[in-house]
C-alpha cells in the first residue's frame, strides 16, 4: 500500500521547535546525508580494498593468479546481523585460542563471496590469524560440504589486526554460493582479546573448537554448541540473481526471537524466499536480497548502556546498519514498539513518530525508497495498559495516513485477533502475547506488497 508523506520533520530531542518548513527539507536531506557518510565512515575504520583479490586455496597452496576473476554481477549483502552488545564475561580473553564456527543463511546466491567481521566492543585490538569460508555439509553440522572450503585473506594476508572499534572486510574468494544455504565462516585468535563483538538471538546454532581449526573440513574438534554469533556482521556475494539489497532494520520481531532454531523461519527469511520465487517466476518485482539488521529490544530513540552503547538506537545505528550496507536499494522500517513497552513513563507518540520520519529522511537523502511497518498488538503481555494502547494506536493511525513512510506494510491488520484488535490472534502468537509464532512470521511476510520495493526516491540537492 504506496502512500505519500506529509513533509514533516523533527528530531525527537526538538518537539518544541516548530516544524520545519517544506522549502528547508532539501538543506536538512544534505545536511542529514552528510552526517550518516561521516559517521559511517568513522565506524568503518579498518577497510582492506574492494574485496576482489585474494583467492588463497586451503592445503598451502597458493594459485600464481590468485585475483579473483573478472565477473559480472554486482556485489549485495546475502546475510547481515547487526552488531549488538559486548558479550559478557569476555572481557579478559574473549575467543583467545578457539575457533568460532559461525553458520549463517544466505538469501541470494553468488559467485564469489567476501566477509566483514567487527571489533565494535573490543577494547584492544584483535589479532585474527586465520579465517575460512565454506558451505555446510548439511543442516546443523559444523562439517563443510566436500570442495568448498575456502581461506580468507585481507589485502592478501590470513592475519588482519581489528582495532577496537573497527571492523573489517576480507578480500573475495571465488565460490559458488547457492540461494538458501547455509555458510561455515571461521576465525581464529590467538591472543587475548575483549570485549566480544556478538549478536546474542541468532536463532542459529554455531560451533567452539579449542585450537586452530579453521580450515577442519570435519565437525570433530567442534565439541561446543553456542547460540551466538560473534566477530562476524556480514556475508556479500558477487550475484547475478540479484540487482541490489533491502535492509530490513527492526526489533526482537524481526530479529525473529521466538521462532523455530535452525528453520530460518524468522519474517524476512520467508520474504527473501518469495522474492526469490517470485523473480523465478518471471514476476515484474525487483532482484533484491533481503539481509536482517534486527536487534532484540532496540528502539528508535534510547541506546542501552555502555560506550559504545550496547542495543544502540534505531537513530543512532542507521547509518552503519543500513546506508552503509553495499547497493542498498530500499530499507524496510519495522520499530516502535519497545519505545512504548520500555519506557518507565507514557511514551510520547510524536517523538516515536518524529524518530521514523528522521530515518525515512536519512534514506531519502540516499535516494532509498522507505517501506514502514505499523506496530503490532500487545494486549495480554505483561507491559499492556490502556494508556500504552492509545499510544500504539495514535502511531498507527499516522503511519496508515501516508505520513511517515513512502509505502505501509499494515503487519498490526494482519495478526490482530479480530475479535480483540488489542491482541495477536491466537495462532499467530508465540504464547508470549508479543512475538509472533512460525505462522505468524510467515503471514507478515505474506502481507508485504513486493510491488513496494520497486522505484526509488531521488535524493534533494
Amino acid at each position: 500500500m504506496t502512500r505519500g508523506r506529509d513533509g514533516r520533520v523533527g528530531l525527537a530531542a526538538e518537539r518544541q521547535k516548530p516544524v520545519v518548513p517544506t522549502q528547508h527539507r532539501a538543506l536538512l536531506a544534505a545536511i542529514i546525508a552528510a552526517i550518516v557518510a561521516l559517521s559511517t565512515a568513522i565506524y568503518v575504520s579498518v577497510a582492506t580494498g574492494d574485496g576482489t583479490a585474494g583467492d588463497t586455496l586451503v592445503k598451502g597452496r597458493t594459485p600464481h593468479n590468485s585475483a579473483a576473476p573478472a565477473s559480472t554481477g554486482t556485489w549485495v549483502g546475502t546475510w547481515t546481523t547487526s552488531p549488538a552488545a559486548a558479550e559478557p564475561r569476555t572481557e579478559t580473553t574473549g575467543m583467545a585460542g578457539r575457533s568460532v564456527r559461525n553458520v549463517v543463511h544466505t538469501s541470494v546466491g553468488g559467485t564469489s563471496a567476501r566477509i566483514t567481521l567487527s571489533n565494535l566492543y573490543g577494547q584492544s585490538p584483535l589479532t585474527v590469524t586465520h579465517a575460512s569460508l565454506a558451505l555446510a555439509a548439511g543442516t546443523g553440522t559444523a562439517a563443510a560440504a566436500d570442495g568448498t572450503m575456502r581461506r580468507l585473506t585481507f589485502g592478501g594476508d590470513p592475519t588482519v589486526v581489528i582495532p577496537s572499534g573497527g571492523q573489517v572486510t576480507s578480500d573475495a574468494v571465488r565460490l559458488t554460493v547457492p540461494h538458501d544455504s547455509d555458510v561455515l565462516v571461521t576465525t581464529y585468535s590467538p591472543t587475548p582479546s575483549g570485549p566480544v563483538t556478538y549478536h546474542p538471538h541468532a536463532r542459529q546454532t554455531s560451533y567452539l573448537a579449542e585450537g586452530d581449526h579453521t580450515e577442519d573440513v570435519t565437525a570433530t574438534a567442534y565439541t561446543e554448541r553456542t547460540p551466538y554469533w560473534r566477530y562476524l556482521t556480514a556475508l556479500d556475494v558477487l550475484s547475478n540473481e540479484s540487482d541490489g539489497t533491502v535492509v530490513v532494520i527492526g526489533d526482537s520481531l524481526t530479529d525473529g526471537i521466538t521462532s523455530t532454531e535452525n528453520a530460518n523461519r524468522r519474517w524476512p527469511d520467508v520474504l527473501a524466499d518469495r522474492l526469490h520465487t517470485a523473480v523465478a517466476a518471471g514476476r515484474d518485482v525487483p532482484r533484491y536480497s533481503v539481509v536482517n539488521q534486527g536487534i532484540s529490544g532496540n528502539r528508535i530513540l534510547t541506546d542501552g548502556l555502555g560506550r559504545p552503547a550496547d542495543n544502540p538506537s534505531g537513530l543512532h545505528r542507521f547509518g552503519r546498519d543500513v546506508l552503509g550496507r553495499p547497493n542498498v536499494k530500499a530499507v524496510v522500517i519495522a520499530l516502535g514498539v519497545n519505545d512504548i513497552l520500555r519506557n518507565p513513563q507514557l511514551a510520547d507518540p510524536d517523538q516515536i513518530l518524529d524518530g521514523l520520519r528522521t530515518m525515512t529522511d536519512q534514506a531519502h537523502a540516499r535516494g532509498l525508497k522507505v517501506v514502514g511497518a505499523t506496530l503490532m498488538p500487545f494486549g495480554g503481555h505483561r507491559g499492556y495498559t490502556p494508556q500504552r494502547e492509545t499510544v500504539r494506536q495514535r502511531i498507527n493511525a499516522e503511519i496508515r495516513a501516508g505520513r511517515v513512510f513512502d509505502a505501509v506494510v499494515d503487519f498490526d491488520r494482519a495478526l490482530r485477533d479480530p475479535y480483540d484488535p488489542r491482541r495477536l490472534r491466537a495462532d499467530y502468537d508465540s504464547g508470549d502475547h508479543l512475538h509472533p509464532s512460525d505462522k505468524g512470521y510467515a503471514r507478515m511476510a505474506e502481507v508485504f506488497d513486493l510491488a513496494d520495493l520497486k522505484g526509488s526516491v531521488p535524493a534533494e540537492l
